[in-house]
Formats: C-alpha cells, structure tokens, sequence
C-alpha cells in the first residue's frame, strides 16, 4: 500500500511515518506539504504514474489552498475518487466534519495530542484500511 500524507507541520509528518514505520505492508509514505502542491500531484497522477497511492491522509489546515479543496478535487475527479480519503486533522469543528463528509470523505478523524494515542490511532487505519477493508487495486 501507497499512503499519500498531506501535512504542513513538520512534528505531524514525522509521528505519522513513525507510527507506520514497522508495518511490513505499506511499501512507501510520499508527503506533500501544501494544498496546491496536492491538487497539482492530482492534476499529473494517472494510471501510469508509479506508486500512485492508495490511501490518502489529508489535513484540512493547508497553506495555499486548504484540506477541503484538495478533498473535493480529489472526489470530483473521476479519475481519483475511488482512492479512500482520511482527513486526520487538529479540528474536532463541526463544521469541518460536516463539510468533508459533504465532500464525500472516507474517514474523519481528529489528531490525538497525546503521542501515544496517536500512535494506537494510526495502527487503527491501518489495520482497517489494510487488514479489514478492500481498496481498488493501483
């Protein structure tokens, strides 16, 4: 499996590939670190781009173009929506939950602060995202 994580804050990016780092099945983590730099990912992805991703970890707080954007880029492309989309963001707003369930997000969930609760969360995506769910195929 292929994780794209869409993150700015560097602490976050470094947990997340820490919390992954043991799995024997996610074969690599590509980050990008602002909304336009994602959108522009999407824009050149096609089905011959190499380690095109299967899972997507989204914050909604970008700089340059936010979370949300990414997110409706991403589901109103028919080329890219079936690609499950997680928003693992600080928010906990109603508003935000609301708005990226409105743009068809796959999963919602807010960053813990405690290091370790944050570490139990991510081996939770992935043992549903990997072990129990089934994603389309690159």
């Amino acid at each position: 499996m292929n994780i794209l994580l869409v993150e700015d804050n560097e602490g976050d990016i470094v947990l997340t590939k820490e919390a992954f780092e043991e799995s024997m099945l996610i074969d690599k983590i590509q980050v990008i670190r602002d909304g336009k730099e994602a959108i522009r990912f999407f824009e050149k992805l096609d089905e011959r781009t190499p380690d095109k991703p299967t899972l997507v970890l989204l914050d909604v707080n970008l700089p340059k173009v936010s979370g949300h954007e990414v997110l409706k880029f991403i589901k109103n492309n028919e080329k890219h929506r079936s690609i499950p989309v997680i928003m693992l963001t600080t928010s906990s707003a109603e508003k935000d939950v609301t708005q990226s369930y409105k743009n068809h997000v796959n999963c919602y969930i807010t960053k813990p602060i405690d290091m370790g609760d944050f570490i139990k969360a991510m081996a939770k995506v992935e043992d549903f995202w990997i072990n129990v769910v089934s994603v389309p195929a690159k």
